[in-house]
């Protein structure tokens, strides 16, 4: 995977094309110590191997976006404690809860894919929503990781392929979907310019998987 240099600061950006982005992987060493969890149980755990958990932790391999959802699970962390926020916090920025402002959304950034955050900072089990920026030939990495939950997303600008199970879609500027995340997907960008999506993942009740 290509090398990302570091960016440890975490900012709240002055203006939105200045949006607050940070190193993910020291955030992940951050809460991997919390639960007091040693890179060999980590790794038996998500099934990530302890080289390349070192690796991200250290910022010189990009993470994918299925090998993220890994680690997130099997840390049992929030999509908020990913992007930084620490569980229960709710920044005091003079806005209601249930608001996010443009200048104040975190990114991560995993090279050829750009993850931003749009859900309230309060918000961290039900409904998680981003904008995912997919660079020209750019993929979320094979197969993501199944598990129960439902996903949807708005194509907002470009082409990419969008494949569940053994089905897979060319879909354009306005084109959406939504599907089961327990069926194995994966993302690729087809075109020649940055692909942007409207991506959502909604909790749904376990009692439909027993």
């Amino acid at each position: 995977m290509p090398a990302h240099g570091e960016n440890k600061d975490r900012r709240v950006a002055d203006s939105p094309s200045e949006t607050a982005e940070f190193h993910v992987g020291a955030t992940l060493r951050t809460l991997r110590k919390q639960k007091g969890l040693s890179l060999e149980r980590l790794a038996q755990a998500s099934g990530v191997s302890m080289g390349m958990i070192s690796q991200v932790e250290r910022g010189i391999a990009n993470p994918s976006m299925r090998l993220l959802t890994s680690l997130r699970r099997a840390l049992n962390i929030s999509m908020q404690e990913l992007f930084g926020e620490a569980r229960g916090e709710i920044p005091e920025t003079g806005e209601p809860s249930f608001v996010r402002r443009r200048a104040q959304r975190p990114v991560i950034d995993l090279g050829m894919l750009h993850k931003e955050l749009l859900t309230p900072p309060d918000r961290h089990q039900h409904l998680q929503i981003m904008i995912l920026r997919l660079e020209p030939g750019g993929t979320s990495g094979g197969h993501a990781l199944s598990y129960p939950a439902e996903k949807g997303g708005l194509v907002l600008s470009g082409k990419v392929t969008l494949s569940v199970d053994d089905e897979a879609s060319e879909l354009e500027t306005g084109d959406s979907f939504v599907f089961d995340s327990n069926r194995p997907h994966s993302l690729r960008n087809i075109g020649d310019v940055p692909t942007e999506i409207l991506w959502i993942i909604g909790a749904v009740q376990f009692d439909r998987y027993l």
